[in-house]
């Protein structure tokens, strides 16, 4: 199976499953697993992959509407080394002290590739699902994508400085809590936009018509990308931007971005069915664990 069809399979087994994080008791609860191969270019540091790791989780938490309270970690290596170690502690406190979070610990193991498997926990008595778009509502996202499309072409170019700045993204919790009275669904793109809409289509009953011009690109794309389709699939499919997508009625767009800290791009509109990018059908292609 595919990472797409585990999850899918796991979702008839735990039937709460399938959206960001779980909520028990207005408990929000979520964990990521990230590896060396597959997360973290050669050139990454140790802080970015502490900040980076337990931010994934934080996402998440974000996603949700809910407001951040502690992180932990497992971190395993094939050499505890003291150096490494504490940079990676410190990356993951300070990203967990920029969203007013706790990092409080975790455990400690050797492994022949570096893992580090987070937890993040929040608080909300009003969880925002996947479930609940509606057709003519307004579909949103914030910040900018592509982030990540450019931090792997600046470490390809072995300019790691760039590619570790543009890898320690801020969790948007602080617009998730803004947008949770507003929004119909919600989730982050850490699947990529394209996957995203998908995912959040499935989850709703519904589709989606967004606009290429609509969509907000980080800046950085484009010291990268080779050509303008290079661009929007930097943009569209590489995904791990850890922006949020989410849906909201028309006439809450203006009240929403009044209160979001950060920029709220409306992109499109949710409909009866199908997902396309400006008339054409967009594919189901984004980040996959392989």
């Amino acid at each position: 199976m595919d990472e797409r069809s585990a999850l899918r399979r796991l979702a008839v087994a735990l039937p709460s499953a399938g959206d960001d994080a779980a909520v028990v008791d207005g408990l929000v609860v979520t964990t990521d697993m990230l590896h060396e191969a597959t997360d973290f270019p050669p050139g990454t540091t140790r802080y970015t992959a502490g900040w980076r790791a337990v931010g994934a989780s934080l996402s998440d938490v974000a996603a949700m509407g809910a407001e951040p309270t502690a992180a932990v970690a497992a971190y395993a290596a094939p050499a505890l080394d003291e150096v490494e170690l504490d940079a990676f502690l410190d990356g993951a406190v300070d990203v967990c002290e920029g969203v007013g979070a706790e990092y409080v610990g975790g455990d400690l193991d050797t492994a022949a590739e570096f893992t580090v498997a987070t937890t993040a926990l929040g608080e909300t008595d009003a969880p925002v699902r996947r479930r609940g778009a509606s057709p003519g509502d307004a579909v949103c996202v914030t910040g900018s994508l592509g982030r990540t499309a450019a931090g792997l072409r600046a470490f390809a170019a072995d300019d790691v400085d760039r590619g570790n700045e543009l890898f320690r993204f801020q969790p948007r919790t602080d617009a998730g809590l803004a947008l949770a009275s507003h929004a119909t669904a919600m989730m982050d793109s850490s699947d990529g936009l394209a996957r995203s809409l998908h995912q959040l289509a499935e989850a709703s009953d519904v589709g989606f018509e967004v606009s290429w011009d609509a969509i907000p690109v980080h800046p950085a794309v484009d010291d990268y990308a080779a050509d303008a389709a290079d661009r929007r699939q930097m943009a569209t499919t590489v995904g791990e931007d850890f922006e949020l997508v989410c849906t909201l009625p028309p006439t809450a767009v203006e009240n929403a971005r009044s209160a979001a800290p950060v920029p709220l791009s409306v992109i499109g509109e949710v409909v009866a069915d199908g997902i396309r990018l400006d008339g054409e059908s967009l594919e189901d292609e984004g980040y996959t664990h392989e």
